[in-house]
């Protein structure tokens, strides 16, 4: 038997229950800003690729595509993606959004979803999730089956700051930390070669560790969520069009 830490407003509660197929959750607040992933279920590019097709370098370079600048710095991942839309959807969302099961009810602080957009204006992302829809619970477990394909609630979000540091390579991996209202999320991104995949692989802040590029690539594996080794896919894969 474990315990399943339940999310109740800003409150967190734990619940004896049966196993569940989730990690524990620990953290506070929505969890709907930036989610999804490849890996063990989630389809889609690991977001790992390497140099670039070109050499235009500065942080005012643009394009997509074949045309991608180089990317070695946040103010050139910044110019990059800003005006964009960067979409989640299908097979691109991870069974684990923020580290915690898509099956496993969280209330009103569901990981289950439809499609997840980003979109950078500036120096702001706007973050807005059709969340999906978690049916057949099982009352004494808390866990049932993530409907991605029928909407159930849409929620909107704005960062407050968003970081880009120890970029390696042409985007190839680099830390990642996006501050809203509430809550924090952190861990490590990449952009593929062609320019039109970002992934990031995302947990609450402060709630696990082994998620930052010194610890390895993108969806690599060795991350502790919680104090216990955490085996799920996190990794969010978003694809990019222009607006």
């Amino acid at each position: 038997m474990r315990n399943l830490m339940v999310l109740t407003g800003c409150v967190v509660t734990v619940v004896a229950c049966g196993s569940d197929p989730g990690t524990d959750p620990t953290s506070t607040g929505s969890t709907t800003g930036v989610t999804s992933s490849t890996g063990s279920g989630a389809g889609g590019d690991t977001g790992t690729g390497g140099g670039a097709t070109t050499t235009t370098t500065g942080a005012g370079a643009g394009g997509s595509g074949a045309g991608a600048p180089m990317l070695t710095s946040q103010a050139q991942i910044d110019a990059y993606l800003d005006g964009k839309t960067l979409t989640m959807e299908g097979n691109d969302i991870p069974t684990d959004p923020n580290g915690f099961n898509e099956n496993v009810d969280f209330g009103p602080n569901t990981q289950c979803y439809n499609r997840s957009t980003l979109e950078l204006n500036g120096a702001t992302f706007t973050v807005t999730s059709d969340l999906g829809t978690l049916e057949n619970i099982d009352p004494n477990t808390m866990v049932g089956t993530c409907d991605r394909t029928n909407v159930s609630n849409t929620l909107m979000f704005n960062s407050q700051s968003h970081v880009f540091e120890n970029v390696q390579g042409n985007a190839e991996c680099f830390d990642v930390t996006f501050t809203y209202n509430g809550f924090a999320q952190e861990g490590r991104g990449s952009i593929s070669a062609d320019g039109l995949t970002v992934s990031f692989e995302l947990f609450f802040v402060t709630q696990a560790t082994g998620i930052r590029c010194a610890d390895g690539a993108v969806g690599s594996g060795g991350i502790t969520l919680a104090g216990n080794a955490f085996t799920g896919d996190a990794v969010q894969v978003y694809r990019v069009t222009e607006d």
